[in-house]
């Protein structure tokens, strides 16, 4: 990661001293995937503060901090078939593939990737092949509250963006056993993080996570 390395132990070193980062699996992800490949020109000297950066169309990838709390609890392993809705540039998606299909695994996982701006997700896409991440993100044209059915159901669902409730498609294609995080809210940016775990007998346990700003999602569940 030439030029950033600074940076970067700088971020980790944060997060740890706040008490985000206590995994050593992310922290191995937080190191390998280079987030300023993720990011557009203008903003990279930015890349690792831990901060949201604007990358086209409206649209943010998230801060650091925010995509370990997201992924920490998620309980990512190895060997899930994860579904993001909210692609962005492709960040927190190759950070959940070094989580659930790390190099020389056995068991490699999937992550598939909905977003509903056709030119975030062909940057993504452009992003996730020049890293090396293709043949584990599935990146989709489409509208992530509809989720994707063809490859349901899921072990883990990630929501990048704030619903005004939680998607029915998203509950359906959740795993026996799952566990969903989704910002919630109508107003603002300003929205609670849920997390969502399904049951046996599709019982639907629901706890809250803490406030959080994310954009509002859009498409049929939106806004």
């Amino acid at each position: 990661m030439p030029g950033h390395e600074s940076d970067l132990e700088r971020l980790i070193n944060r997060l740890r001293k706040q008490g985000y980062l206590n995994n050593s699996r992310l922290e191995h992800a937080l190191r390998v995937v280079p987030r300023h490949e993720f990011v557009p020109a203008g903003v990279r000297s930015a890349a690792y503060h831990d901060t949201p950066l604007p990358i086209g169309s409206g649209q943010t990838i998230s801060a650091p901090h925010m995509c370990v709390i997201m992924c920490e609890a998620l309980k990512l392993s190895e060997g899930h078939t994860v579904l993001e809705v909210g692609t962005g540039s492709g960040y927190h998606a190759a950070l959940c593939a070094e989580l659930v299909a790390p190099a020389g695994t056995e068991h490699p996982g999937h992550v598939y990737t909905v977003e509903i701006i056709q030119q975030l997700a062909d940057f993504a896409r452009e992003n996730l092949e020049r890293i090396g991440y293709s043949d584990r993100v599935t990146v989709v044209h489409g509208d992530g509250g509809l989720g994707l059915p063809d490859y349901a159901p899921y072990d883990r669902i990630l929501v990048a963006a704030a619903a005004p409730r939680i998607p029915d498609p998203l509950i359906e294609q959740l795993a026996e056993g799952g566990i969903m995080v989704i910002p919630v809210g109508r107003h603002g940016f300003y929205q609670e993080l849920m997390l969502i775990e399904k049951g046996t007998g599709d019982e639907i346990r629901t706890r809250r996570w803490g406030g959080v700003a994310f954009v509002p999602l859009t498409g049929k569940y939106g806004r």
